[in-house]
């Protein structure tokens, strides 16, 4: 025994070293220093897939702001407890009599959640009721929004930016975000710029033009001189360059609380229906829906919520979470859900985790960049692993990541995250190689925006080898 412990140890001796994890690339230290970021501001890791050995770990049990890399837990969450083929289905009842294209009773509809219920879908489903031989509601137009036990929600509470559509609370029944969508088309010959839009809210008057004006196409919103104060009369007092073609302009809705019933009684007036009763809240009967509406799959909607980065369909998504695994669509509730999916599949490497909301919308949510890894290693070993990468923007493609052109154009299935002192990526980079890595890097400091590059420069290390 003496003999063979001899033999080893003087094969050890004679082996090389191995080298430990590697420093930062040189190319990363300079984007930094070039940002004026300093290097301890950086968490980052840099792994082979299938394989426990890092290329690169810089700070990875160091807990940082994820910002909208948070997604990537909520999303991966879900696709592990619900599955890629889970869907929402919206229930709907026709109560009472109908005769002659008259229903003498009450139309019922029940929110389950359902991240993407556009104006498209709540048109079909209208107009379904209307196949079944409904023209006119004696009465009134129900909605259940009780699957979420959500607290009141302030729009302007993160950012001071209450008309920015992301920045819509959660709804059981989350009709198009909430969001109007103001289409600007200019009419040289008429020199003004025709204003559409494109959900009927029942009681708002809009602008239907705004002048034109010459010049470039700069801040043409700042131009237009939008006022939303008055949740029933829009105006535009401003004008529109005529330089700048056709644009859009996604807006919340000044008056959120009333948004669900002047779209319904909009649009069901606008398909020539008739309602004598009004639209307003309520519970849903316990007896078997008339119909059923379902979404699109989660694999579908995840595709939306990571490629670019929707903070609404992220939040309906994380209480969902809640509902269908506690039974109730709260935030305590799905904050509990991912938490314990954490600790259930990575254990110790939880530790400094605080995960507020399902968005990364936050400034008190935390998780260090090996956890991250490890979750993007489990997905990418698990059988929902097309799913997830296939919902990750693809570097100068497509989503978030649709701008970055440089050596790994069409390499890199990314998240990316950014918030005011915070810029992030996680996800797959392919390498020249063959070889693919699991790549994550977070900055946060005051200077994270500047220092984007750096991040830029890690990903194309990596795709170099």
């Amino acid at each position: 025994m003496r003999a063979v412990a001899l033999t080893a140890s003087l094969i050890m001796a004679a082996l090389p070293a191995v080298a430990g994890p590697a420093p930062l690339p040189p190319e990363v230290e300079a984007a930094l220093a070039r940002g004026q970021v300093p290097k301890d501001a950086l968490v980052a890791l840099v792994q082979e897939v299938g394989q426990p050995a890092s290329r690169l770990a810089w700070q990875p049990h160091q807990p940082v702001n994820p910002a909208s890399l948070q997604k990537l837990l909520t999303t991966s969450a879900a696709l592990d407890l619900l599955g890629p083929a889970w869907t929402w289905n919206t229930p709907v009842w026709i109560q009472g009599e109908v005769a002659d294209g008259v229903l003498k009773g009450s139309l019922v509809i029940k929110g389950s959640g359902d991240p993407k219920f556009v104006i498209e879908r709540l048109w079909l489903l209208l107009r379904r009721v209307q196949q079944l031989g409904v023209r006119e509601i004696q009465g009134d137009i129900v909605l259940d929004r009780s699957a979420f036990t959500v607290p009141p929600h302030n729009p302007a509470a993160f950012d001071n930016e209450p008309y920015k559509p992301s920045n819509a609370g959660p709804d059981a029944l989350m009709l198009n975000y909430k969001s109007v969508t103001y289409t600007f088309t200019p009419q040289p010959l008429r020199g003004v710029a025709t204003v559409g839009t494109d959900v009927p809210l029942a009681g708002v008057r809009v602008d239907t033009t705004v002048p034109l004006l010459k010049g470039p196409c700069d801040d043409w919103r700042g131009d237009l001189r939008a006022d939303f104060t008055d949740a029933t009369r829009v105006r535009f007092t401003g004008g529109y360059a005529a330089s700048c073609g056709e644009r859009q302009w996604p807006a919340a809705y000044g008056d959120p609380k009333s948004y669900n019933e002047r779209v319904i009684a909009g649009l069901w007036r606008d398909l020539g229906g008739r309602l004598t009763g009004r639209v307003r809240d309520g519970v849903a009967p316990t007896v078997a829906p008339t119909f059923e509406v379902a979404s699109p799959s989660l694999a579908d909607t995840i595709r939306d919520i990571n490629k670019f980065s929707n903070n609404v369909m992220a939040q309906q998504l994380f209480l969902t979470l809640g509902a269908t695994q506690r039974g109730t669509g709260s935030p305590e509730q799905a904050r509990d859900v991912v938490r314990q999916w954490l600790v259930d599949r990575f254990g110790d490497n939880v530790a400094g985790t605080v995960v507020e909301n399902g968005s990364g919308l936050s400034r008190d949510s935390r998780v260090t960049a090996q956890l991250l890894a490890r979750v993007l290693q489990a997905m990418w070993a698990g059988p929902a692993m097309p799913e997830l990468m296939s919902s990750l923007p693809v570097s100068g493609i497509d989503g978030t990541m649709r701008r970055t052109r440089n050596a790994s154009t069409g390499r890199a299935h990314l998240k990316t995250g950014s918030l005011r002192d915070v810029t992030g990526i996680a996800g797959y980079v392919l390498a020249a190689s063959g070889k693919r890595y699991v790549v994550v890097g977070v900055i946060n400091h005051p200077n994270a925006a500047a220092a984007r590059p750096a991040l830029e420069a890690l990903v194309q290390w990596t795709a170099a080898d």
